[in-house]
């Protein structure tokens, strides 16, 4: 029976020892619609619509705490602590989840404009300039967005805060996510609006 021990103790360790199950989060896209055409037809004929606005998406970068090596989901505990998920983490860098998702969103905020992450070959359009220092979960169900956006339109600059906290519906890591991506949504239609 003794010679069992050792046997019984290495799996037991083994199993203590395994590495967790770990899961991938992208950021959901919410209400996403169709791409508005730039033509109009006059007498049965297309006409090209009048140069669309232009809006470049220069950067969206994402607080270091946010986007670290191990992409871990962030959650505060306190006024002072955050803890990084080990097992629950963003499927790709967060600023890349966050700069397409806020492309797709003004895209549809800003009908005919054509917002890109791209700059255009003669620099005509508006740049936008986006810093995420907040987007996580807190110890009180909430989730938090904030940060800055720059706008510079034909040399003038204009910048803005921002500080989103919504209530989550449920608990865990898949509602944290879906709040997170309804906030987001909600400050790129703020964005959009003060860029009209």
């Amino acid at each position: 029976m003794m010679k069992w021990i050792p046997v019984v103790l290495t799996l037991f360790l083994a199993a203590c020892s395994s590495d967790a199950k770990k899961t991938y989060y992208q950021l959901p896209t919410l209400n996403p619609s169709a791409t508005v055409s730039a033509t109009s037809s006059v007498n049965g004929g297309l006409l090209p619509v009048t140069e669309p606005h232009r809006l470049w998406i220069s950067q969206v970068n994402v607080a270091d705490f946010l986007n670290s090596s191990n992409s871990g989901l962030v959650y505060q505990t306190n006024d002072v602590q955050y803890v990084m998920a080990a097992n629950n983490l963003w499927a790709s860098p967060l600023d890349q989840q966050l700069q397409q998702t806020l492309q797709t969103y003004l895209g549809r905020d800003l009908p005919g404009w054509v917002v890109s992450s791209q700059q255009a070959s003669d620099g005509s359009q508006e740049e936008l300039s986006v810093n995420v220092t907040g987007f996580h979960g807190r110890h009180d169900g909430r989730a938090v967005i904030s940060g800055s956006w720059t706008l510079s339109k034909d040399g003038q600059v204009s910048q803005h805060t921002f500080n989103t906290v919504l209530k989550q519906d449920e608990d865990g890591y898949d509602a944290l996510v879906r709040t997170l991506a309804s906030g987001w949504q909600q400050e790129a239609s703020s964005i959009a609006s003060q860029i009209r």
